[in-house]
This record gives structure tokens, sequence and C-alpha cells, in this order.
């Protein structure tokens, strides 16, 4: 390490100095135990319930049922509406049973919705299994109106009813229980049992990793650095936070004004940078940019005081210092994805306040900048919820990735929960090993104090697009932001809707062009050139032009197969001011020497 290198690190401040400041930004526990002597025992006994629960506030639940049932109890057309609509379904269900005859042609009343696979299978096509797959569609129909809106009910507590029946009903499933799945059964008599052996193994295994919570090696083929995160380059900085990737040069010139990726710290960076066919990363290289990565460490419970704005100003701006030392004289065309677009957006609209115009254009890839119309995690967050998280990872120091991970999986529980559950433990099929599969097993931790800010801030308090988001004690506005961007949404994303990402467009002024694109949060972006089944959406608003709402633009926006990729690096080269030799890989004279060979040290903590 170069003795410039080391005096850039010894710059940033001391660990004491970072958690008095942070300490000083919200109201600190000792104060509150000051003003309530025993607020101390609360938050132990709350914070071990909550991990018990899984950071599931049963506060939030049992609000969430009163609230509902009350308004249900005053209604009593709607309950009348209810049990004339059990009757119809009951009906339904019958004349379905008595057509349901050898040689017969029949229409099933109820069909399973688009995301659910748990009766794809043919067997549930015929009797007795068509009536249990039928009597469980029609229960579940008739509690989706049971919890449809009613006057005077919480939005919020009618969606969460909704989620936690849904929840329930998944558990009683006929697809569940090996007597009652036509597939199990086939695969049983064809295996002579053996399906059921191999899956009492997988079952086994993994309630082992869950209480041991150990690391998975990733399996032959998908090694990190060899296989996967393998695209060519040096590690140019390192502070506690992250880690500043330069990719090797793919071409002989390159654009003038290099790419700084910024992923989100929820994940691990190479989600962008996989199998070398599909790494963005990799491609962006491979069209002749110069191409930089954060690669955000995996904080433990000694990093449980940093802050937004410790990944903001050490995190982003400490990127964009470095990059701007090892590329003189060029902007910067400044990517995030998810939280790091989020972040991102916060850093541009700063930059803007302050006269920094080194940005050369703003991507923003799957990322909210609003967060009133969230989706479906809206439901995990209120108060009670927030508090209960918050003294979880006061306990804890961090909130843990697989705590996460079950609150994502749980939305689309069908799918990612009971349908590979029946995989692995009934029909003894092994999970197919994969990269992204890899990537999204490698889990990461997010600091207690940031995630709290972020939540209260950004989710519950929305502050960034109601113009009360404060930056170093003044307000920044995302009007201010002159740059051109490039927005990225995708249709079925349930982590980050399109429609809360097309905002981006009423909070904005600048040139921007917006892109839909096919697939979910992480599918949509990992969209390279000759992935089969793919299209997008393109169009462009003019600086200064008139708000279209997302349903009339999509309704005017016909769909273009293929990658959105290629459209955007046009756009970046439109954006670029030609083609020069390549930059050095660092830069040791002004402190920021090659450290390490990519993909670094921080992707390897655990």
């Amino acid at each position: 390490m170069g003795k410039n290198h080391v005096h850039a690190i010894a710059k940033q401040p001391a660990r004491g100095e970072l958690k008095t400041a942070a300490r000083a930004k919200l109201p600190s526990a000792a104060n509150a135990h000051a003003e309530h002597p025993y607020a101390g025992l609360d938050q132990a006994l709350r914070g071990a319930v909550a991990r018990m629960t899984g950071g599931v506030s049963p506060f939030a639940l049992v609000e969430t049922w009163t609230d509902w049932a009350l308004h249900l109890a005053r209604a009593p057309g709607r309950q009348l509406e209810l049990a004339e609509h059990a009757r119809d379904n009951t009906l339904k269900l019958a004349e379905f049973a008595a057509k349901s005859l050898p040689e017969t042609a029949r229409k099933a009343p109820f069909s399973p919705k688009v995301y659910d696979h748990r009766f794809a299978d043919p067997g549930w096509q015929g009797l007795p299994f068509s009536l249990w797959q039928q009597a469980f569609l029609a229960s579940q129909d008739w509690w989706d109106h049971a919890t449809d809106d009613m006057r005077g009910l919480r939005k919020q507590d009618s969606d969460r009813t909704r989620f936690l029946v849904r929840q329930l009903l998944d558990t009683v499933s006929p697809s569940n229980f090996p007597w009652l799945n036509p597939e199990i059964l086939a695969e049983t008599a064809r295996t002579s049992g053996r399906n059921l052996t191999e899956g009492m193994v997988h079952a086994t295994d993994d309630w082992l990793h869950t209480l041991s919570q150990a690391h998975t090696p990733p399996p032959e083929g998908y090694k990190i650095g060899k296989d996967i995160a393998c695209t060519p380059g040096q590690v140019v900085y390192r502070n506690d936070i992250f880690e500043l990737l330069q990719y090797t040069p793919q071409t002989s010139k390159v654009q003038a004004e290099p790419v700084l990726i910024v992923p989100a710290w929820i994940m691990k960076y190479y989600i962008l940078d996989l199998s070398p066919h599909n790494s963005l990363i990799n491609y962006l290289a491979g069209q002749g940019f110069t191409v930089f990565a954060i690669s955000w460490c995996n904080p433990t419970a000694d990093q449980r005081e940093l802050s937004l704005e410790d990944y903001r100003k050490r995190g982003v701006m400490a990127a964009l210092d470095a990059i701007t030392a090892i590329v003189p004289g060029r902007k910067i065309h400044a990517n995030g994805y998810c939280l790091g677009g989020t972040m991102l957006a916060i850093a541009a609209a700063t930059m803007a306040r302050d006269g920094d115009d080194r940005l050369a254009s703003v991507t923003l890839m799957a990322a909210q900048v609003d967060f009133s119309e969230a989706g479906e995690l809206l439901l995990f967050l209120d108060e009670s919820q927030v508090a209960f998280l918050e003294d979880m990872m006061w306990t804890q120091g961090y909130l843990d990735r697989p705590q996460m991970a079950r609150a994502f999986a749980s939305i689309r529980a069908e799918d990612l929960i009971y349908t590979r559950a029946v995989q692995r433990y009934f029909l003894g099929k092994d999970d197919l090993p994969t990269d992204i599969g890899v990537w999204n097993t490698d889990t990461t931790r997010m600091p207690a104090r940031m995630h709290s800010e972020y939540l209260r801030g950004l989710f519950l308090e929305n502050r960034l697009s109601a113009g009360r988001f404060a930056v170093e004690g003044r307000v920044i506005a995302l009007k201010d932001i002159a740059a051109p961007m490039f927005v990225v949404g995708t249709e079925t994303d349930h982590i980050a809707p399109w429609k809360s990402v097309y905002k981006t467009r009423l909070f904005t002024d600048a040139d921007l062009t917006f892109v839909l694109t096919k697939s979910g949060h992480n599918g949509g972006i990992l969209s390279e050139p000759g992935h089969p089944n793919r299209h997008y959406r393109i169009g462009h608003r003019a600086q200064g032009a008139l708000y279209v709402d997302p349903d009339s633009w999509f309704a005017q926006t016909e769909p273009t197969d293929g990658s959105w990729w290629p459209a955007w690096t046009e756009w970046l080269i439109a954006n670029s001011s030609g083609k020069v030799a390549p930059p050095s890989i660092g830069t040791p004279e002004q402190g920021y020497p090659p450290l390490d060979a990519a993909p670094g040290r921080y992707i390897h903590q655990t």
C-alpha cells in the first residue's frame, strides 16, 4: 500500500469521531434512558421477541386484524355480500364436481394467480385432485373479496390483512401435502419412495444450515473471482466502507467519460458482474467504457453506527474523488442500482446544490426516489414495525440478510417458499446451481443506524421527494439535478414497482429517458443481448416537458424486442465526448495505487 494511499485513509474521521457525529443526528439511547430509566429493559425484551418472530411486530399484526374485523363488524351490507359470494363459490364448486365425470368437458371456475406455479403439473386436472385444487382456490377467492377496501379502513391494514390471510392459506394448500399432490404421488410410485428419502436429506441439511447460519461455499464451476465476478481489474481504493474496483480496458480506445457503478449495500455488487456472458460490467468494458464499481463491505456489529451520510460521503463521494484523480478533467457517468440508485440520487442532488458538476449523466436502475407507492414492502412498515426492527438491530448491531430475505420471499411465498419446498423435500430435487443462485445465497448485513435512518427518513416519512431530506444541515431537491438521466423500471418488480420508479419523472426536470423492461427486480436488469423472450419500452422526456402519467405512457409506448443494454450504451455514447486512449489503472502518485486484483477482499466477507 502506497504512502499517499495510507495518508488518504488516515484522513478519514476516527471511529470515535464518527460515532459522536452520528449520535448527534438522532436522539441518543442515553437521553431516552435518562427520561425513562427502565427503557433499556423494555428495549432488550422487545429485541429478544423480535429475534424470535424474525422481526415481525406482533403489535402491528394485532392492530391490523382488529382494524379489519371492527370495520367488517359494522358493515352488514358487506357481510351480506360476502355470504352471497360464499354461496356463489359453493355452487360453482358443486357444478364443477358434477361435471367432472369421465369424458365430460369442463372448465375450471377458479384459476391460480399468474405467479402461482403450484398447480402446473397436469395431474391436477384429474380427479380427485382437481376438486381439492378448486376448493383451495375458491377459498382464496373469497378471502380476496373479504379483504377488499372498506370505507374507513386504512388501506395499509386492508392490504396487510389480505397478505396475512394469503400467508395462512398457503400453509394449507393441497400442493403442500404428499397424499394430496398428484406430482408427489406419481414421483413416489416411480422411484419407490426414493424421492422422499432424498427430500429428508435436503430437509435435514437445510435445518442444520439454518441453525448454524454457516456460509455455504459456491459449488464447483461457480467460484467467486474465477467463474463469476471475474471481469479483470484492480482495487484502486479501500476504506472501512467500500473498495473501488477499476476494470481493465478491453478496447484500444475508450469513451472519455468513465462509468461508476453504485450497487445497493443490501446485496453484493457482483449481481452486476455474474458470468461473463451476463455481466453488465463486462459488457460495458467490452463496449469501450472505463468502468469503476463500488464493492461495499459486509458490516459487523462494530460498524453499527455507520449512517446514510457515511455511505454518501465516505462511499459515493469518495469514489467520485478517486475517479476524478485517476481520470482527471473528465465528467463521470454514474449508475445506481436499487438502494444504490436512491443513494446516487441523494448524492447527485447534493452535488447540484453545491455546484459540483462532475456528473456527465445519472442512471437509476430499479431505484426509487419516492416511497409513497413502494409496493408490498410497505406492508412490513409502520411505526410499530420499524420500532420493533430498531430494537432487534439494537441487540445485534445490524439487520441480517436472512431476516430481510424472509420478508422478500414471503411476498411471493407461493413460488419462492412452497414450490421450492415441494421440489426439495417431497420430490427430492436439489437446487440446480446457477450464478444468480450463488449470489442470492451470499448474504449481507446492514448496519443498525443506517438502516433505521433509511426506513424512517425515506420509507416512512418519504422526505426525499417531499423536499424535507437534509444533507449537511440543508435540504436538497431532486429537481436541481441537471445531468441527463436514464431511468430503468422492470415490469414485475415487487421490490421497486415500476410505477414507483417512474415517479422519478415527476420530481425531476432534467432531460430524462425512461425504460421499462420485461421481468423482475434482478431479471429485468440482467437482460443481456441474446437473452430469449425479452423486450423493453423506451421513451424520452425533454427538459421542461409536461408530465405524462405511467398508464398513458405505457399505452402509447410500443415494446421493442431484445435487450435494453444496447439502447443504454448508445445513450451513454451520445452523452460522452468521444474516444481516447485508456487511462492508467489507478494513480499511485495521487494516492490511489492498485491494491489487489478484482474482485477484491470485501466480496469474500461473510
